[in-house]
């Protein structure tokens, strides 16, 4: 492995967490918008704002840490994705803007039809965004964004049959983890009936997920031949896993084993994320740019990875007891 392989392989696990941490977020803003009205749905959202009202912003911190690392380590790559990908990336900041600020003044205003504004655009925004982010993926994915500065067509790079697939995808990961994490946070606070409605909700997101995947590699044959050969060639044993893990949820849901569903599914999601980074390996941007030569200079690399190394020894240890801090059952004052 090549220090530049170390350094991307640790920006890639940031990625994978904040595929499984800020996806949750966004999925549990989708499942706020399908609520229902303000009675119906009111108790459904004081579970998604209680769930994750303490990490929403802490998740972010996995992205800010993906755009840096990339930017520092793989100047070239970061350039290239930037300058070509600007629109879907700028829609999506615009997305997390609406989305934090929403959910942030909502519970501070007193008045229905001001609560209602920023509960919906709460709630869009956390349709849309991780809708840009996976078509951006597909572009990358799909080698329609090339080494230089916007040498990639800045719509069709993204407005593409394989950035479709992505943003699709994405979207329902992120609602399938968030119903999968609020069942085991609705058992917790002993509101069994809305387990059992976030209970049929991740297994029907699970079946739609499942059939969108597989109607999907007909799509990447067509319009993303290389991914689609990595994907059923070097990549076949972890997309395997992530198939075998996604069943094996799906059975943990029927059984409403729901702490253990968690760990399952971040593992069948984990797994078609890194089935990507294999499919497309050695390529930062197949099917020109290779991972050393959109690397920056030994030194600069050097200096990344001993400051993300430090830098782990902080914030890890921070984050696990940030998460596992509220994920403890509530006392008999809080219920």
């Amino acid at each position: 492995m090549t220090l530049a392989e170390a350094v991307l392989g640790l920006m890639f696990v940031g990625l994978i967490a904040y595929g499984l941490f800020g996806g949750a977020d966004f999925g549990a803003g989708i499942w706020d918008l399908l609520a229902g009205g303000t009675r119906r749905g009111g108790r459904q959202r004081a579970l998604i704002e209680h769930s994750i009202g303490p990490v929403w912003e802490a998740n972010h911190v996995w992205l800010i840490f993906v755009l840096v690392v990339l930017w520092t380590a793989f100047p070239v790559a970061f350039a290239s994705v930037a300058s070509t990908l600007y629109l879907p990336l700028t829609l999506a900041a615009f997305g997390m803007i609406a989305r934090g600020a929403a959910f942030a003044f909502r519970k501070s205003v007193t008045t229905l039809g001001l609560r209602r504004f920023l509960g919906g655009s709460f709630a869009l925004s956390s349709l849309v965004t991780p809708y840009f982010l996976g078509s951006v993926v597909g572009g990358v994915a799909s080698g329609r964004v090339p080494p230089g500065i916007a040498a990639g067509d800045v719509v069709t790079s993204w407005v593409n049959p394989t950035s479709v697939l992505g943003g699709v995808l994405a979207v329902l990961v992120c609602g399938y983890l968030a119903a999968v994490y609020l069942c085991a946070d609705a058992r917790r606070h002993a509101q069994p009936d809305l387990a059992e409605k976030f209970r049929v909700r991740a297994l029907g997101t699970a079946a739609v997920t499942g059939a969108v995947g597989l109607g999907g590699l007909a799509v990447l044959h067509a319009d993303a031949p290389l991914l689609f050969a990595g994907l059923t060639g070097r990549a076949l044993p972890v997309v395997a896993l992530s198939v075998l893990a996604g069943i094996a949820a799906i059975w943990l849901l029927v059984r409403r084993r729901f702490a253990l569903v968690r760990v399952v599914s971040a593992v069948a999601v984990a797994a078609i994320l890194a089935g990507w980074a294999v499919a497309q390996y050695p390529y930062v941007l197949p099917p020109a740019l290779t991972i050393d030569a959109a690397a920056a200079g030994r030194t600069s690399l050097l200096a990344v990875l001993v400051g993300l190394l430090v830098g782990a020894v902080v914030l890890v240890p921070s984050l696990v007891y940030l998460y596992t801090l509220f994920q403890r059952a509530p006392t008999g004052g809080d219920r």
